[in-house]
């Protein structure tokens, strides 16, 4: 299996887009042949997780042997790395609706599914590609995925890691998280600026010959953890199919029966895998793309125009605050029916003007799999509240953004009566703020305080990760101006070469 660009007919081994992670033309890489209709329930059934990623993840990493495979998975999901020994447990909510749980990690979030077995994905491609330069991983986060790359990859050989992210724009506890990041090849910084700001200035460095020439003088090569990175995305396809597997084993549907999943959207990643695990055979019906006020997918899916020209919002769901969805080129490129001219002239419109649109004839193919829907911060509040009253089960904001979108949709009869899965993305306690304010709580100026008074209401434990984490030492306490990232990268990659 070899990847080819978005933008073009360049096409690369699966080694080497995981070192690169974007496209010399700055595009991202996709198969040169999707492996379509290759899964079925009768070959998954009773296979465990690992396995079911081992069955995924052949059709995508064919450079590495089955018992390479094997040993990364086995390394990456196991009980010190998850908390649940079926790594993605469903929680039923009623009859027709349940909740994939996708923050049983080390960080607490949907990012550790693939961020565990991330870096050994990349240390073997490093190997393969015989890289003798030092990697350096540059990650923009909007909360979770800095702390899962940086856990992910801290003290790893021969690989090092600098994360942003907005200074104004994640969770008390994200910022804690990241802060107190532990480990000798990390680096993390603050930008006065939003996660788009952040995205796109390493989406630059990327490109930048200058820069790069930089850096491999200092013996340094630039990768990505962002879900720009096939190493990132498709082991994010496995838990769409473990979870169809466990719905079948439960009795919620029947084998090939179809099944609705919404997804609280924010870098187009999470719901791109969605997308190619229903390519691949599993029955999904609908893949409904959850927004907060930062609604440009949700336009999207509307009107077929995608229009960055509007107001950014901070928001409750912080992780969704975005309003240039990196992996949203990868579902125009299918979009388009594999036509890399076509996507590089809608990725240029969006460079120069802030919009790109379908015609309506390609939006009304579009809607034949994906619909959006979104709700704002005072409805998200008010959607945790009624859940954990009515059912007990407390929801993060984006979760509940997913669960509000649902309730919406299913008032409005667009449901189609198909049992439907909220793809859970993080642990409420990353929020306590919100959830505070959701429950009619006193927040306290420590969060961690906060937390406890969450916990003696709800009864729900703090979680190991989060209650070591009150009395780790800051780190990285460092807020720059986003023209000053260049130059923190040049400085890291000056550290990096006087290291080695």
């Amino acid at each position: 299996m070899n990847f080819r660009s978005t933008r073009s007919d360049e096409c690369v081994s699966p080694s080497y887009a995981l070192l690169h992670g974007l496209a010399a033309d700055g595009g991202l890489y996709v198969p040169e042949a999707f492996p379509e209709d290759v899964l079925s329930y009768k070959a998954l059934s009773g296979k465990s997780y690992q396995d079911i990623a081992e069955t995924v993840l052949a059709h995508f990493f064919t450079n590495f042997t089955a018992e390479e495979r094997k040993a990364m998975i086995a390394s990456a999901y196991n009980d010190e790395t998850f908390r649940d020994p079926d790594i993605v447990p469903l929680h039923s909510i009623d009859t027709d609706l349940s909740v994939a749980e996708l923050f049983h990690g080390r960080t607490l979030a949907f990012k550790d599914l693939a961020l565990s077995l991330f870096p050994y994905l990349l240390t073997a491609a490093k190997k393969q590609e015989q890289e003798q330069r030092e990697i350096l991983i540059l990650t923009a986060t909007s909360g979770d995925t800095g702390k899962a790359a940086l856990e992910g990859f801290k003290d790893v050989p021969g690989t090092n890691i600098m994360v942003f992210y907005p200074s104004e724009g994640v969770s008390p506890m994200q910022m804690q998280q990241m802060q107190k990041q532990e480990g000798d090849n990390v680096r993390v910084s603050a930008i006065h600026g939003n996660f788009d700001d952040a995205q796109s200035f390493l989406k630059r460095v990327f490109t930048n010959p200058d820069v790069n020439a930089y850096a491999n003088d200092k013996g340094v090569l630039f990768s990505s953890a962002n879900s720009i990175n096939i190493g990132r995305l498709f082991p994010q396809i496995v838990y769409y199919v473990s979870t169809y597997v466990t719905l079948v084993d439960n009795g919620a549907i029947s084998e090939g029966e179809t099944f609705d999943v919404i997804v609280p959207t924010g870098n187009f990643g999470n719901i791109l895998a969605g997308y190619f695990a229903k390519k691949m055979g599993i029955p999904i019906g609908k893949l409904i793309c959850a927004s907060n006020k930062n609604k440009v997918l949700a336009d999207f899916f509307e009107t077929g125009v995608y229009d960055m020209n509007r107001d950014f919002y901070t928001t409750d769901s912080p992780s969704m605050d975005i309003l240039l969805s990196s992996n949203f080129e990868r579902f125009l490129f299918y979009a388009a029916g594999e036509d890399a001219k076509k996507v590089d002239q809608w990725e240029k419109d969006l460079l120069e003007t802030g919009t790109m649109r379908v015609t309506p004839e390609e939006l009304q193919a579009l809607r034949k799999d994906f619909e959006g829907g979104w709700i704002g911060d005072e409805e998200t509040e008010a959607v945790i509240n009624h859940v954990y009253n009515d059912f007990g089960y407390l929801l993060d904001p984006h979760t509940a953004v997913a669960y509000g979108v649902g309730m919406n949709r299913h008032r409005l009869g667009l449901d189609e009566g198909r049992h439907t899965v909220i793809m859970a993305t993080a642990h409420p306690y990353k929020f306590p703020p919100v959830i505070s304010a959701a429950l009619a709580l006193r927040e306290s100026a420590d969060p961690f305080d906060t937390l406890v008074d969450i916990s003696s209401v709800t009864g729900i434990a703090l979680p190991k990760p989060l209650a070591d984490l009150k009395h780790k030492p800051v780190c990285f306490d460092e807020s720059i101006d986003k023209e000053a990232m260049k130059q923190a990268v040049l400085s890291f990659v000056d550290a990096i070469s006087s290291k080695a």
